[in-house]
């Protein structure tokens, strides 16, 4: 150890205080790191914690009011600790505003539906048409039990529990009372009756009560004559206005057959449902409805057939006897006229989308169907599925037989003028095609001249597949649950 003025020099002492103060700084440092992130991650997880505790009452809350509901309890208690939050019951005239569902019935051929239908996503989309006629609607309120904490809310509506975060993003915690198995659509709609509040940190008991009476609200004939089973309408819209819309719509698409969209501005869920229109063999008249055709299928068109009838003795003549159809954009056009010779109709099919294209996708028949018999005694079967049937296309370029998009649908060709392909293989398309919004109506009829046709003694057959899940019996209850805080 080297001497420095006669005293000997310790540098290891020094090394030893330095070494202290290192440690002491790192340990500051981890205590301030901890304080600094810790502690917020312990309140997050307390809060967490006390949000569970309150779904979770919540639960118990649905599975008693269920059994009063049911008829099984006229009264059940749920305790609840507020734990520093407010619990309301929001169930009077005002509330009813935030929290109701609302059902329309529409018919597609009804003289409203095309203003109707460009906004039918909308809440509101039938004010203006509550005076027709032919406009069948009611609706229901729903009310709602709430509690509310820094922003997070945990509610009861309907019939189920959902969880808000103050992102505004909601979800189930459990399903509501939206039971629809692809035919049929049970809706017990629990309407909660009650205006109190409570806050602070004790514990609060969710009392609920009911007199086990649901009113039935459809089908109901005495209130409309339409309101009843199986639906003979084309269509049902069922509106749930909620501050829990998205888990709302989030919840019915999960189901295996219904979809739903959001109106975000009016915070509400809309679920659009097709009712299927009758098939079989029928007496032929100047109008019929086809169903949403299942997509999925190369073919899901089984049969497809007219058999007319002369209406006087000049026979069988049309000069341009249509059979049309008409969805949003798109346009069908099976024409029919007596020409190139006595005994016999020639077929030319049209589509045209002008969401696609300015042209249209015309075919002519190389084939001809037979007309038998003399005068008002011709008949002719016109089969828009045989397979044997040959018809060229007339038309210089296609846009309908691509990919599948919002105007097309497979298989992936191109058609170029005099391109040949079969009836069968047309009408399964253009029909996939027409049908890919929902039901359309077809009409048929002789523009500008007079109808050959003897409907009464004429028939149409129809048979295809359906999309998967259409609507035929509807049940709507309203069931009131007195609901207190005690």
């Amino acid at each position: 150890m080297p001497k420095k003025n006669g005293v000997f020099e310790c540098k290891t002492a020094e090394s030893s205080v330095v070494g202290i103060v290192i440690i002491l700084m790192l340990t500051t440092l981890s205590v301030g790191t901890i304080l600094l992130y810790g502690i917020p991650t312990i309140n997050d997880m307390q809060d967490m914690a006390k949000t569970q505790k309150v779904e979770q009452a919540f639960t118990v809350l649905d599975s008693r009011v269920s059994k009063v509901a049911l008829g099984e309890s006229p009264l059940q208690t749920t305790s609840l600790s507020l734990m520093g939050g407010t619990l309301e019951v929001k169930g009077e005239g005002a509330s009813y505003n935030n929290s109701e569902i609302t059902i329309v019935l529409a018919n597609i051929d009804a003289p409203w539906y095309d203003s109707f239908s460009k906004q039918r996503y909308r809440w509101g989309a039938w004010e203006g048409f509550e005076t027709q006629n032919d406009f069948t609607m009611f609706n229901v309120p729903m009310g709602y039990i709430i509690y509310n904490k820094d922003d997070r809310i945990v509610g009861y509506e309907g019939g189920g529990v959902w969880s808000k975060y103050p992102t505004g993003q909601a979800v189930m915690i459990s399903p509501p009372e939206f039971n629809y198995n692809g035919e049929t659509l049970t809706l017990p709609v629990m309407c909660i009756i009650g205006n109190t509040s409570i806050s602070g940190g004790t514990d609060v008991g969710i009392t609920v009560s009911s007199t086990n009476i649901p009113t039935v609200l459809y089908p109901d004939p005495v209130k409309d004559k339409r309101m009843i089973n199986p639906l003979k309408s084309d269509k049902v819209l069922i509106y749930i206005k909620s501050n829990f819309y998205n888990a709302w719509c989030d919840y019915a698409n999960t189901l295996a057959y219904t979809s739903a969209t959001v109106d975000e501005t009016n915070s509400t869920a809309v679920v659009e449902l097709e009712v299927m229109p009758p098939m079989g063999k029928s007496v032929l008249t100047h109008n019929f409805k086809v169903g949403a055709l299942n997509v999925s299928r190369a073919a899901p068109m089984h049969n497809f057939s007219f058999d007319f009838g002369a209406r006087s003795s000049q026979g069988l003549n049309p000069t341009n006897y249509q059979i049309s159809a008409t969805s949003g954009t798109k346009t069908l056009i099976y024409s029919l006229a007596k020409k190139g010779g006595a005994n016999q109709l020639q077929l030319t099919v049209t589509y045209q989308d002008t969401a696609a294209a300015s042209y249209t996708e015309k075919w002519n028949g190389v084939n001809v169907f037979p007309v038998k018999g003399t005068k008002q005694d011709q008949q002719a079967i016109v089969d828009l599925l045989d397979k044997n049937f040959v018809m060229k296309y007339a038309s210089d370029k296609d846009f309908s037989w691509n990919d599948t998009s919002a105007v097309s649908l497979p298989p992936n060709v191109n058609f170029h003028n005099g391109d040949e392909t079969s009836l069968y293989n047309i009408t399964q398309h253009y029909m996939r095609l027409i049908t890919m919004d929902g039901s359309v109506k077809f009409s048929l009829n002789s523009p500008g001249k007079s109808d050959p046709v003897d409907y009464d003694k004429s028939s149409l057959t129809l048979y295809y597949d359906g999309m998967p899940g259409a609507i035929t019996y509807l049940h709507v209850t309203r069931n009131d649950l007195l609901t207190l805080l005690i």
